[in-house]
């Protein structure tokens, strides 16, 4: 053996990762032919977990630490390659590095908005987004389940799946908790929790753990809330008689600063003017109408109108003036059916309260005449 060969003998291997970047969740070490020799050097930082697989077959899983690779710590391998005293160097083996810290400020969202029955708007439709924070809890099951044979995983070929799922969850909690959508920003925590706790256990299957869950915003159509923007506006507002006497005092302003209106805007500004001077004098009457206690009449109260069968056929709407020169052509007596708005159906004349006046008091039937004695 040479010099060359014996000190290349004497070589011992490391095997480590340092992650460069913020979202590689597994990394394979690369190795020439993956061979290892015995006695080299595994390094295993915080937040790293070591796998090795042999001929795709799981075998032993290293945690934070630094270790020197003998059959002792390589009980699984040593059994799948069959070392019943010891391995020859070097062995073929895959390692797989998974990064075990919590991932932070991943994005959900709904691509398209969500239909819901509100109790106050009726049906509506809402968006939402928000984080959420993840780890690697079992890497064992993470690379059965996801990884396979990926020789660099990253975070973006998993989220997709947790974020169709986390829709699903938040629409269902949405949906069950039937909270109004004005009433949704006081209730942020206890609906992230509930779909924190729904979403919990499917992504475990994967070997993933969910840390956290946050609902960021609850949004409406830009429609519904220019709607809600001036609903608010007019209760802000209040008095709609000072609003609207400050508003054409501004416009009136304004029309008077603005040097390209010419006399158009001076007219403009001496119309509004007036109509403010005409405004404000009809506040101040009223203001003093009030203050030496001007009392204004009440409206006066509805006239009484009767349809009447007159020959047989249903006539009017007639007034108390009408009827009253109906009786004077026999058109309108007592027997007369009437009917007006308020009664249960068509009665006489005679027996309704309100035409006791139209027909008048009924003289006594004229004496008869004595007769005259004859002339003597």
């Amino acid at each position: 053996m040479g010099l060359f060969d014996k000190l290349k003998a004497e070589f011992i291997d490391i095997v480590e990762w340092l992650d460069p970047t913020n979202n590689v969740m597994v990394h394979r070490f690369d190795r020439r032919n993956n061979e290892l020799k015995n006695g080299a050097k595994l390094t295993v930082r915080e937040t790293q977990v070591a796998v090795f697989i042999n001929e795709g077959q799981l075998a032993d899983v290293f945690k934070p630490g630094m270790y020197t690779l003998t059959t002792e710590n390589l009980p699984i391998l040593a059994t799948l390659k069959g070392w019943k005293y010891g391995f020859n160097s070097p062995f073929k083996a895959e390692v797989y590095f998974l990064n075990t810290k919590t991932y932070t400020d991943l994005k959900w969202g709904t691509p398209n908005p969500i239909m819901l029955r509100d109790v106050e708007f009726g049906p509506i439709r809402i968006r939402a987004f928000g984080t959420y924070t993840m780890k690697i809890g079992d890497p064992v099951k993470f690379i059965k389940e996801i990884v396979g044979t990926d020789g660099e995983f990253t975070t973006e070929k998993i989220t997709e799946q947790i974020k169709n799922v986390a829709i699903t969850r938040f629409t269902d909690a949405i949906a069950e908790s039937k909270i109004p959508v004005l009433d949704m920003a006081a209730n942020y925590n206890e609906v992230s929790k509930f779909c924190e706790d729904k979403i919990k256990p499917e992504i475990q299957e994967y070997g993933i753990d969910m840390t956290k869950f946050l609902i960021s915003n609850i949004s409406l159509p830009p429609n519904v809330e220019a709607a809600l923007d001036k609903r608010s506006s007019m209760g802000i507002i209040g008095d709609m008689g000072k609003f609207t006497q400050y508003s054409a005092a501004d416009a009136m302003t304004a029309a008077a600063n603005n040097p390209n209106g010419g006399g158009a805007a001076a007219g403009m500004g001496m119309g509004m003017g007036f109509g403010m001077a005409n405004m404000m004098m009809g506040n101040m009457n009223q203001a003093q109408q009030n203050q030496q206690g001007a009392t204004v009449p009440p409206p006066m109260p509805p006239s009484l109108s009767f349809h009447a069968i007159v020959n047989g056929q249903q006539a009017g709407p007639f007034d108390l003036n009408v009827l009253k020169q109906m009786t004077t052509q026999n058109q309108l007596t007592k027997e007369t059916l009437v009917w007006r708005q308020g009664m249960a159906g068509w009665e006489q004349a005679g027996k309704v309260t309100e035409l006791v006046s139209v027909f008048g008091v009924v003289p006594p039937p004229v004496p008869p005449v004595p007769p005259i004695p004859p002339q003597q």
